[in-house]
């Protein structure tokens, strides 16, 4: 499902851009500056709130509200992956992926405006309703399958897209709802986190933006807050870069050195993942004691059809319902490689009850499994394990 690249071809062009590599190539050298003698190849993290400015305020930093070049570089990289070769992307990043999310959203809705949200995606979106509503911005919500966004869509200013949905794994067609969203003069976003770019690349798929969280896959280990949003609109993107400055919504120069140092092993990971949740999800299809199992990259899976059509990579997370709430504390109590967590896409598999934050319209047995990068056979051997000694 990745690109393919000749072995031993010279895919760099002039930009330091890796357009005609593959996924695993783009991934290790996004981003990345003309080597230089002496020097390392990623060069570590500028911690800098002012730059020396004699004269008139020229050049590309001056204040750390601004730029920091630490930014630059992974913005750049994180640009190659979401849009590879196209010099016309713009990539900002941000402290979190909600601060990102919000950057959107602010920068580009005004009092009287109509936004569409999904009704199924992010569990924060509801506070980013109730933010919205009290700034006079109509909000409307539909579910994420079968493009149930395109009945409420006439009129409004954006369409929020989240596929596939968090936690529920609903995909939509994201081509079409672009093409219906800008024939009714609408802007397009769609939250990535999940998929990541080297799973979905929503800017060639109609979007004018494509935001996500750099928590979760993307950076992979736990230990990173992070968020972006790549678009190629330039006043549309002005206007978000504003509003990054505006509220200080910043990320540090060290979680923006760790965040590209990250992504070199992004392939590797999601491809190990990947594989690894179609086994966890075909081995917990077996089982009788659970319903509602959904993983994208299953064949039979209700998402299946339209995801192969969009997506080049299914995810890591597979999402599955226990009987009751008790059955499904005991199971996540019995798991031994599984460790209890309310993020996804980290190299240590985690998994969650997600009834017990009360913001998604779940089962209370309801599970989103986040699968790592142990041996699938463990990880499959332990699931199983669990399911068994939670029965009783």
């Amino acid at each position: 499902m990745s690109d393919s690249a000749t072995s031993g071809q010279n895919v760099a062009d002039t930009d330091g851009s890796h357009p005609g590599a593959g996924d695993g190539t783009r991934a290790v050298r996004a981003g990345l500056p003309e080597p230089v003698k002496h020097e390392p190849t990623l060069p570590g993290p500028v911690f800098a709130a002012h730059f020396h400015l004699p004269g008139e305020p020229t050049g590309p930093y001056t204040y750390g509200r601004d730029e920091n070049p630490t930014w630059t570089h992974l913005e750049r990289a994180i640009g190659e992956l979401e849009a590879p070769g196209q010099d016309d992307v713009e990539t900002l990043v941000f402290a979190s992926g909600m601060a990102a999310i919000s950057s959107v959203l602010f920068s580009q809705l005004r009092t009287g405006d109509a936004v569409v949200l999904p009704d199924d995606g992010y569990q924060a979106l509801p506070l980013v309703r109730a933010q919205l509503e009290a700034y006079g911005i109509e909000v409307r919500t539909a579910p994420t399958a079968q493009d149930a966004q395109l009945d409420v869509l006439d009129g409004a200013r954006l369409l929020w897209i989240e596929t596939p949905s968090n936690p529920g794994l609903d995909v939509c067609d994201v081509r079409r709802l672009a093409e219906a969203a800008h024939a009714r003069g609408a802007l397009v976003a769609v939250d990535n986190t999940l998929a990541t770019p080297l799973g979905q690349r929503p800017l060639d798929l109609g979007a004018d933006f494509s935001v996500a969280s750099g928590t979760k896959q993307l950076t992979g280990h736990g230990d990173v807050l992070l968020g972006y949003v790549a678009g190629r609109d330039a006043g549309a993107m002005a206007a978000v870069r504003r509003w990054r400055k505006i509220v200080g919504a910043i990320p540090g120069p060290m979680e923006a050195w760790l965040a590209h140092r990250s992504i070199a092993t992004l392939q590797l990971r999601a491809d190990r993942q990947n594989a690894t949740a179609l086994k966890v999800a075909e081995a917990l299809r077996a089982r009788p004691e659970i319903s509602g199992l959904r993983y994208p990259g299953l064949p039979d899976d209700p998402s299946h059809k339209i995801a192969s059509q969009q997506m080049r990579r299914f995810g890591c997370v597979v999402s599955f319902t226990l009987p009751t709430r008790e059955r499904a504390d005991r199971f996540l109590d019995a798991l031994r490689l599984v460790e209890g967590a309310t993020s996804f896409g980290g190299v240590r598999s985690t998994a969650e009850r997600r009834g017990r934050w009360g913001g998604d319209a779940v089962p209370e047995g309801f599970i989103r499994l986040s699968v790592g990068a142990e041996d699938p056979e463990d990880l499959v051997s332990d699931l199983l394990r669990a399911l068994e000694e939670s029965a009783g």
